[in-house]
């Protein structure tokens, strides 16, 4: 029986089709953490921009206690949650950590409001308003491109029969990142 040339063909047919779908998981694996690479860089710029509007406040002294104290909590809830998906950036718990973290500071940045003449204040928020805006549009494109990436990457390992090496070899969904702006879905 094991001396039929048919046998020894399917056998190799299936092995080289394992490995061929082993290697394209790998892939679309290391494309999802390439992707939250691009996304991590564009998060850092964003912090960095939301520590030099702390610094410029707080030598101004135009932002209030509990403001600049709600905007640091955020900020540091962000680079907590960043952290950890640095670490892990295909666990599920993390990432929508990350998505929640982001839309604290959505939730906070537009209530920040520089104290003294109204129209004073809205003229210093302005350019940190353009600057915020721009940044925002960044994280966004660089979110959906890593979205994507996980989407390739869940379905590739629910299809069958790759969803049997993926099982064998402790293949686990992704989880997509959520930072779109209520109403930019």
């Amino acid at each position: 029986m094991w001396s039929s040339p048919l046998i020894w063909i399917v056998i190799a047919i299936v092995l080289f089709w394992a490995v061929g779908a082993h290697n394209r998981l790998v892939r679309l694996r290391s494309a999802v953490v390439q992707a939250f690479g691009s996304l991590d860089a564009h998060l850092v710029r964003w912090l960095a921009m939301l520590g030099e509007f702390d610094a410029a406040q707080a030598t101004a002294g135009t932002l209030d206690r509990e403001a600049r104290s709600t905007l640091q909590g955020a900020t540091t809830q962000l680079t907590a949650s960043l952290a950890v998906v640095r670490a892990y950036p295909l666990q599920g718990d993390a990432v929508a950590a990350l998505s929640a973290a982001c839309a604290v500071l959505d939730a906070v940045w537009p209530n920040l409001q520089p104290g003294g003449d109204p129209g004073d204040a809205l003229r210093k928020m302005a350019p940190w308003r353009v600057r915020w805006d721009e940044l925002r549009n960044h994280n966004e494109q660089a979110a959906r491109i890593f979205n994507e990436a996980v989407l390739h990457y869940n379905t590739a390992i629910g299809q069958f029969p790759a969803v049997l090496l993926a099982w064998v070899f402790g293949f686990s969904p992704a989880r997509a990142l959520s930072i779109a702006r209520e109403g930019n879905s």
